[in-house]
């Protein structure tokens, strides 16, 4: 399924997405959290956020298949603009920190998109901490 485009806000959705299914299980906080960044970060300015449904469906697709993470992954690097990629990688990081429990799924997710998309290791850290920062609770 390599045949699909992606505007760059359907990669950062595509991502959101990957990361929330790749434990299978898609927690209420990461849809809520991926709606809201949607709804409100500059990046999704222009965005249909009903576009949303299609993304999640080709990802699942994309996921039915062994190598759909590769898959996916060859897809956001080849739709996304490289100066997105760190924004990618810091969504991503909110989606898997927003129901406070990180499995080692998501985990690998992370780490091979950081590897795809040549994220230095200093700034991942310091995008993983933010995110971390962030999800804190009392």
């Amino acid at each position: 399924m390599t045949d699909h485009s992606l505007t760059p806000e359907d990669a950062l959705v595509a991502v959101m997405v990957g990361v929330s299914v790749s434990d299978e299980t898609i927690r209420t906080a990461e849809l809520l959290s991926i709606e809201q960044m949607v709804n409100y970060l500059p990046v999704f300015g222009s965005y249909d956020a009903d576009r949303i449904r299609r993304i999640a469906d080709i990802v699942f697709d994309l996921f039915e298949d062994e190598d759909g993470l590769d898959a996916l992954l060859g897809l956001v690097k080849d739709d996304l603009p490289e100066h997105l990629f760190e924004t990618v990688y810091a969504l991503a990081c909110d989606v898997a920190a927003a129901d406070g429990k990180l499995a080692q799924s998501e985990l690998r997710f992370l780490e091979e998109l950081r590897h795809t998309l040549e994220i230095d290791r200093l700034h991942a850290a310091a995008i993983e901490r933010g995110a971390r920062a962030r999800h804190m609770t009392v």
